[in-house]
């Protein structure tokens, strides 16, 4: 069965942009494009991996975070941050509870990404 990937990117280029490559390489992906419909969407999905913007309206990606780690299903869920803020803007809370890994958006590619997250898939 293919991997999950839930994108919570409220820009609607980047998100179609992996949503493609992912499904390319035979991943089942859902997207979102703001807080509150992206943890809606992993509260349903149950995704193995999440690729989570912080900055965003409706709900920050940090709330997001903090709301999945509340429950049995999100605790473990493996989350990769996309940002395009500097490593040392990103708050000590979000790297606190359990990031996968952290992508500036600026500096890779969709096919660095997608290797990234096939990586932490195993």
């Amino acid at each position: 069965m293919p991997a999950k990937i839930a994108i919570i990117e409220d820009d609607q280029t980047i998100a179609q942009m992996y949503r493609f490559k992912f499904e390319a390489e035979g991943y089942n992906v859902e997207t979102a494009e703001n807080g509150k419909l992206g943890l809606d969407l992993v509260q349903s999905m149950h995704p193995d991996i999440v690729l989570l913007d912080l900055m965003m309206p409706e709900m920050t990606g940090d709330q997001v975070l903090e709301a999945m780690r509340k429950n049995d299903w999100g605790k473990d869920t493996k989350v990769i941050i996309l940002t395009n803020m500097g490593e040392q803007e990103i708050p000590e809370s979000v790297k606190n509870m359990g990031v996968t890994a952290v992508v500036l958006k600026a500096n890779m590619t969709p096919r660095q990404v997608f290797e990234l997250v096939k990586k932490h898939l195993g």
